[in-house]
């Protein structure tokens, strides 16, 4: 494995230690890249966390040797949610800066390749936030989930409150929003917040073994059918299904569909590229 660390443009005379400080720590293995976040004590996020993950996570999404991103953190927490001493600053510009984490989630729903949550830790707010817009959701049978934010006077207001109602309903999106509790890692894979609960001993075998199966899947195939639910998810089935129309046209032109066809009538396991 490699490890490779992201700065950003601004100049070092003008940059404050915490400002030159990576906290994304990027390495690859195979065809699986995994973003570890460590930025102690909790993982909060602040601007600088959510800059580096814009200059960090398109490159990997347009990357065809990358077919998995794996996006984890380290210690007790995952990503513990907006660092507060930034936030407590509620002037427009401050909220702007920390606002762009819907910006970081557009990344990852966008990606044409699958992205993992791998919540190691604690997944609060935030960090909850983030793990919705992401295709598989691995949490620690250690840690806890949840958006706690009404307890500071707050919503989630970072993709929570529209993210969560798609995922399981509106009325149960308001209550657990409401109640701002976290939830254990039972109650969260019962209520389809999570995919996978995983012992913390097994944690990081379980998930290289997700990423790697989902890395070895014809991830062309995958990055379309994600555009093709998102973009119809909503509309009228008549539209929706002209959004599909144009999925499945883009979908016959790729080596992976040719591939599998193929590897079929063969009567051979496919090998996929990706393309």
């Amino acid at each position: 494995m490699s490890e490779a660390r992201t700065t950003r443009e601004k100049p070092m005379e003008e940059r404050s230690a915490e400002e030159t400080r990576s906290v994304l720590h990027v390495t690859r293995d195979g065809a699986v890249a995994t973003i570890r976040v460590d930025r102690p004590k909790a993982n909060a996020v602040d601007p600088a966390m959510i800059e580096e993950f814009l200059t960090v996570l398109p490159p990997l999404a347009a990357d065809p040797e990358v077919r998995c991103v794996v996006i984890t953190g380290t210690g007790r927490f995952f990503i513990a949610g907006a660092d507060i001493a930034v936030m407590r600053d509620l002037s427009a510009a401050n909220q702007a800066k920390m606002r762009r984490w819907i910006d970081v989630q557009r990344v990852i729903e966008q990606a044409p390749k699958p992205v993992v949550a791998a919540m190691n830790g604690h997944a609060l707010g935030g960090g909850a936030e983030l793990s919705l817009a992401c295709d598989l959701r691995i949490l620690s049978a250690g840690a806890t989930f949840g958006f706690p934010e009404i307890r500071l006077g707050l919503f989630p207001g970072a993709g929570g409150s529209q993210r969560l109602p798609r995922l399981v309903g509106p009325h149960l999106a308001k209550r657990l929003m409401i109640e701002g509790e976290g939830l254990a890692p039972q109650r969260a894979l019962e209520l389809g917040l999570v995919d996978l609960v995983v012992e913390q001993a097994e944690f990081d075998a379980v998930v290289a073994e997700r990423a790697h199966r989902l890395a070895a899947q014809p991830t062309a195939a995958i990055g379309l059918l994600k555009r093709v639910v998102d973009e119809g998810y909503g509309l009228p089935v008549e539209q929706a299904l002209r959004r599909e129309e144009k999925g499945v046209a883009d979908l016959t032109g790729t080596a992976d569909a040719a591939e599998g066809l193929q590897a079929f009538l063969d009567k051979r396991a496919p090998v996929f590229t990706g393309r």
